[in-house]
């Protein structure tokens, strides 16, 4: 069997189900400031970097700097995030027997450092070899710098990857990176690209569809 030299996973949407914190924050602050913030509003920020979000919600009626804009989002989510992590159905035991094979992890987001640690501080020690981070990426998605910057880290060939992704601007990402990549259904639909796998539950995520994936096939488990 074939085996990726490392994992390399999105986390919103992905891993955990924090969309609807995000969307939360959103809307409060929003509202805070005398605006409306729908869900379809939310939806286009799904993946996003948080200070072009940030910019958005200006748009939208804030009348704070990016940054305050940020740190309340961040601040927001991480509370609720240490306060109960809400793990994709699967996620845990993925991640599990992953670790047995002795394939490293990284963890590629572009949610900020506060955010991403209490998520790496809730899952077992050593599960993810390295961090990327929207504040620590030369440039976010649709960029393949988060990407790369994982596997420079690692030390390892981006091109003998696996990347797992649910946004649009994070399939991209990956894709644009070299890495090969597998898309996961979560809130946004997964549109069929040329090279990309897609799942619809991280169950379907097994040793042999890894296999596949790293011998340049790919695999679809969507209809669609």
């Amino acid at each position: 069997m074939r085996t990726p030299q490392a994992i390399l996973w999105d986390m919103d949407g992905t891993l955990i189900d924090s969309e609807p914190y995000w969307q939360q924050a959103e809307h409060d602050i929003v509202k805070a400031h005398g605006g409306v913030w729908s869900h379809e509003d939310a939806l286009k920020l799904v993946g996003f970097d948080l200070h072009d979000a940030a910019r958005v919600l200006q748009h939208h009626g804030v009348e704070l700097p990016v940054n305050d804009i940020v740190d309340f989002l961040l601040t927001s989510v991480s509370n609720r995030i240490r306060h109960h992590v809400p793990w994709r159905e699967h996620a845990a035991a993925t991640l599990a027997w992953i670790k047995e094979l002795n394939i490293p992890c990284a963890l590629v987001t572009m949610s900020h450092s506060p955010v991403a640690h209490t998520f790496v501080d809730s899952a077992p020690p050593g599960t993810f070899a390295a961090v990327v981070t929207g504040d620590t990426a030369p440039r976010g998605k649709p960029h393949p710098d988060p990407y790369l910057h994982a596997a420079q880290q690692l030390g390892v060939d981006i091109n003998q990857c696996i990347a797992v992704e649910d946004s649009p601007p994070g399939i991209t990402s990956a894709m644009a990176s070299g890495a090969h990549t597998i898309a996961i259904q979560a809130i946004l639909p997964v549109k069929r690209r040329d090279r990309l796998s897609r799942i619809a539950e991280l169950d379907q995520l097994t040793p042999a569809l890894l296999d596949v994936v790293m011998n340049g096939g790919t695999v679809d488990y969507l209809t669609d």
